[in-house]
């Protein structure tokens, strides 16, 4: 007998969307098994039955792949936008896959956004236990205080929510009100450095995002979309899922 799977998960390995977003595709009713309409996200599924969301069956498992992008600022990493802005989707070539991004980035925030392909390497490489480092450059305006940088590195609780170790550091001696900061963290919680350095009365106006993981923005120029290579994506993750997904 076959191996059965979550029906979300069916639908993010092909894919289509995160496994979040397939869950709510069922509650909404969009997504039907072998001609009959999926009524829980619970719902588990064999190779050999048919899932088509839409009215369209999904595509046969594609091998997963990776691509780098230098998304530029001014964009949102979302399919589609309730305020009408532009998305970085909306810039992509027309014959472009369908792919999902590895986390996110704001709109006002720049530099390397991973895409896949693959629900199940998205997540691996979103996974706090995966222990990825994201690198930043940071221009903030204000006085920094370099004493308070290093306090970060013990963690910082603002309005009740704890972020963890933070490493921070002045790239060289602050000339006037702007600054450029090298930042390094692990857990990437929603606006974490904006609010950090909020905390430490500095204000972000600059933020680039140069590495994710073992993932490097490089000498990408804005708006190239980058394939990585099967042989740099294997050596990057886990065997086990390197085995089952390339």
């Amino acid at each position: 007998m076959s191996e059965k799977e979550k029906i979300a998960r069916r639908i993010a390995r092909a894919g289509l969307c995160s496994r979040r977003e397939a869950e709510k595709l069922v509650e909404a009713g969009r997504v039907v098994v072998n001609g009959q309409r999926v009524e829980t996200p619970a719902m588990r599924v064999a190779v050999t039955d048919k899932v088509a969301v839409d009215g369209k069956e999904l595509a046969a498992k594609e091998p997963a792949q990776l691509w780098r992008y230098h998304k530029p600022a001014g964009l949102v990493t979302t399919n589609s936008d309730e305020k009408g802005r532009m998305t970085i989707f909306d810039t992509f070539p027309a014959d472009f896959p369908r792919v999902m991004t590895v986390g996110r980035l704001d709109m006002n925030t720049e530099g390397l956004l991973l895409l896949t392909n693959d629900g199940d390497l998205a997540r691996y490489m979103e996974l706090p236990d995966t222990g990825w480092t994201r690198r930043y450059r940071v221009r903030v305006f204000g006085q920094v205080d370099e004493a308070a940088l290093q306090g970060l590195k013990r963690g910082i609780e603002i309005d009740g929510i704890k972020y963890k170790s933070i490493k921070a550091e002045l790239d060289e001696k602050q000339q006037g009100r702007n600054a450029w900061l090298s930042v390094a963290l692990t857990e990437g919680k929603n606006r974490e450095i904006r609010k950090v350095m909020e905390a430490l009365g500095l204000q972000v106006n600059r933020l680039i995002r140069i590495a994710y993981g073992p993932f490097q923005l490089g000498n990408l120029d804005k708006g190239v979309i980058e394939e990585v290579s099967k042989k740099a994506l294997r050596s990057a993750i886990s065997k086990n899922l390197a085995d089952k997904i390339l």
